[in-house]
């Protein structure tokens, strides 16, 4: 290949790169907008009662949980035998979609609805990891899924603020907001998103590799990374306490409104995209992608112990930087895990670690809520609002312990070998 063809495939993968960052920043910054007033919803509909909105809101996360586990194994197969620009944009519609009947919807069973087919479109996440391997060289796969984070960030930034602001107005405005970006977003990718995946390079449809306990095997494929993905089941278990407690908890012992929630979280986005954005390429660099992991699991111990210790409003603020750090830990997973399969089988093993994110979401949501329930019971001769993040952060430490093992030096996969 010519300097001339090298420099212009080179700018062809950044530019995918970067229509990718855009379409996911427009994606979560949906998703961000409806954070700060769907569990506020829900507590409405149960009376104001924060306990039974925190049983109630853990159903929820268990739902969209188990349309990920189901759906996204699917999309990662059907992306890899079919491109993934159609399961992009296919599900990006759907999103938009879901919103309107979120928006609409006149009780909770309804908003159940509109979870399930958010946790079906959202799948779709799977296929964008994917694309992002098929354009990024192995060597610089982590810092690609840092900007991948990086743009969770800037979503996170910007859609909590708005949602927030949106929902001191009226708790139905931002579900219609999100509805109108997901839908503009994917009209704009009808026409500018492009094929990442050449036909000559596409895989056999297989119904036992596209369901979720066949997408699985693929992490039997090498030793080292069903231990990889032992850790990152921890991680996402763990994760899961933060869409699933964040606001129920800041209210209940803080007594913030939707609007200082929608602010923090923004500020959590801000924290996000300097880590992703600005530390991660650095990071690895100076730790290794294995140094990067560690370090991350370490932030996220203490800043999950900062949550829960946290008296006042003041020193729950002050724990986000370093609870932002935890972001290292992602990228270097990411790409650890990326070179110990073939190239035709990112989408697989994209598929298989949203298929973990789906698990651990059926695991997560109703532990963290079910122990925040009890824990604030005032029949209770005591009370401890603070268990869900404590609990979080003893599964990062186990995760900590299994990484020093399973995060070792191994062989990475060749097109050939498949493994």
């Amino acid at each position: 290949m010519s300097a001339s063809q090298q420099t212009t495939s080179a700018t062809g993968r950044r530019a995918a790169v970067i229509f990718i960052f855009i379409t996911v920043v427009i994606d979560v910054l949906g998703f961000g907008l409806i954070i700060p007033v769907l569990p506020k919803l829900v507590q409405q509909f149960m009376g104001g009662d924060a306990a039974k909105a925190a049983t109630i809101y853990g159903i929820f996360g268990t739902a969209w949980a188990l349309m990920q586990f189901l759906f996204s194994p699917l999309l990662g197969a059907i992306s890899d035998r079919f491109g993934r620009r159609k399961v992009i944009l296919i599900s990006c519609f759907g999103l938009g979609l879901d919103y309107i009947v979120m928006a609409l919807a006149p009780g909770v069973s309804w908003l159940l609805v509109g979870r399930i087919i958010s946790g079906i479109c959202a799948s779709n996440f799977s296929t964008a990891g994917a694309y992002i391997a098929d354009v990024s060289p192995p060597e610089k796969r982590a810092q690609a899924f840092g900007m991948i984070g990086a743009a969770f960030g800037v979503g996170f930034v910007l859609g909590p603020a708005l949602g927030g602001l949106l929902g001191s107005i009226s708790p139905r405005l931002p579900f219609w907001a999100a509805a109108a970006l997901a839908l503009v977003n994917a009209t704009y990718g009808l026409f500018v998103l492009p094929e990442s995946l050449p036909p000559e390079k596409r895989d056999a449809f297989s119904w036992k590799k596209a369901n979720p306990v066949g997408s699985l095997t693929l992490l039997r494929s090498h030793p080292d990374l069903l231990g990889l993905a032992t850790i990152n089941l921890l991680f996402q278990v763990a994760h899961c306490v933060l869409p699933s407690m964040f606001v129920l908890y800041t209210g209940y012992r803080y007594g913030w409104d939707t609007r200082t929630v929608g602010f923090t979280l923004m500020a959590v986005g801000v924290f996000s995209i300097v880590v992703q954005g600005g530390l991660v390429k650095p990071a690895v660099k100076k730790l290794g992608e294995r140094g990067a992991l560690y370090t991350g699991l370490l932030f996220g111990i203490a800043g999950f112990a900062g949550f829960a210790l946290a008296p006042t409003a003041f020193w729950m603020w002050a724990a986000l930087p370093v609870f932002a750090l935890m972001g290292l830990f992602a990228p270097g997973l990411q790409s650890l895990m990326s070179q110990r399969v073939a190239p035709y089988e990112q989408g697989k093993l994209q598929g298989a670690n949203a298929s973990i994110i789906g698990i651990a979401g059926l695991i997560g949501p109703g532990l963290f809520t079910l122990s925040f329930a009890y824990f604030i019971d005032k029949s209770r001769a005591w009370t401890l609002p603070g268990a869900p993040f404590f609990l979080a952060a003893a599964l990062l430490l186990l995760a900590l312990v299994l990484a020093l093992q399973a995060a070792r030096p191994g062989q990475p996969a060749t097109a050939e070998s498949g493994a």
